[in-house]
């Protein structure tokens, strides 16, 4: 759920320009029910709208994270299994409250968000144009489209539990894995971009000033990694456990070091001129943040707040 949130912010946040175009979803009936938005041909309106679908799903994921959401849903009478509804005459609860928070209701939100799209992505092959028949399916109806979402993800929570949770576990381990590949091409081709557009500008002209910021950016991505791993051995190891986290904080930290090496010797500046220290400093910074969000969602004793935590009993 982390991943998508991370996704949908992004894309939200690039197409914040043209969310005034957002209450076409609530106009009139008439519109919202055919074609919806007099722009809804316009690639990027879709785009917003299905990344606002995205956004709204992992905004409900997360607040089934809520700490005591379930301890709340209890206190409804005649809801939960075991709860309020059990003391009081001719009301009994019948619902699994467990499976409606926690990490399986993220599971279950995920997977209808997932089926949705995945509809949709089937519905739209081979569709080239706006020309298309289909094409009118993936630009308008968008209140048909937000019941499907809303009726996939309700229907999702009566899957029996079963294998169900471990599967999709596993599913959605793969897909973060596919996920973070393409986001590192994606930010290695932002970081060449990056790299090429500023020694362009240098060999040009004013080239002080643009090998200035360039080393400067460089600088300022490896003294932030460089923090980052002091912080990590601080608040996320003791000396006496937690070799896990120590194992991998040390692996990604060699890890990168030995990509920076590589990405200036000779044989690398023949093949690619261009390559250098922008690029690897930028996926050394990229690497932290993964390394800080494994072990902050990591269970056990060795997360920060965890020993915060202690040692402020201890005081």
């Amino acid at each position: 759920s982390q991943l998508m949130l991370m996704a949908s912010v992004r894309i939200s946040l690039f197409y914040l320009p043209y969310l005034h175009q957002i209450p076409c979803l609530c106009g009139s009936a008439p519109c919202l029910l055919c074609r919806c938005c007099p722009s809804g041909n316009n690639s990027t309106i879709t785009r917003l709208i299905y990344a606002f679908f995205l956004l709204l799903g992992v905004s409900v994921a997360c607040v089934m994270l809520i700490p005591g959401m379930e301890e709340q849903l209890k206190k409804i009478p005649g809801f939960c299994d075991g709860g309020m509804g059990t003391t009081i005459p001719g009301v009994h609860g019948h619902v699994n409250c467990d499976v409606l928070v926690g990490y399986k209701a993220v599971y279950r939100v995920c997977f209808g968000m997932a089926m949705f799209f995945l509809l949709f992505s089937l519905l739209m092959i081979k569709v080239k144009s706006s020309n298309d028949p289909r094409a009118a399916v993936h630009n308008g109806f968008w209140f048909f489209k937000f019941a499907t979402a809303l009726a996939i993800s309700v229907g999702a929570f009566f899957i029996p539990e079963g294998p169900f949770t471990t599967v999709w576990f596993y599913v959605g381990m793969s897909g973060a894995f596919c996920f973070i590949l393409i986001q590192l091409v994606l930010l290695i081709d932002f970081a060449h971009s990056w790299n090429e557009s500023w020694v362009e500008k240098m060999e040009e002209g004013n080239s002080r000033c643009w090998y200035a910021a360039l080393l400067s950016a460089t600088a300022v991505n490896y003294l932030l990694s460089l923090v980052a791993i002091v912080l990590f051995y601080v608040y996320y190891t003791h000396p006496e456990g937690c070799s896990e986290n120590k194992t991998f904080i040390s692996v990604n930290m060699l890890l990168c070091i030995g990509a920076s090496v590589m990405s200036i010797l000779p044989r690398i500046q023949e093949s690619q001129p261009r390559s250098g220290l922008l690029q690897s400093s930028v996926i050394t910074i990229y690497t932290m943040y993964l390394t800080w969000s494994a072990m902050t969602n990591e269970p056990g004793n060795c997360s920060s707040s965890m020993w915060l935590f202690r040692y402020t009993i201890q005081l």
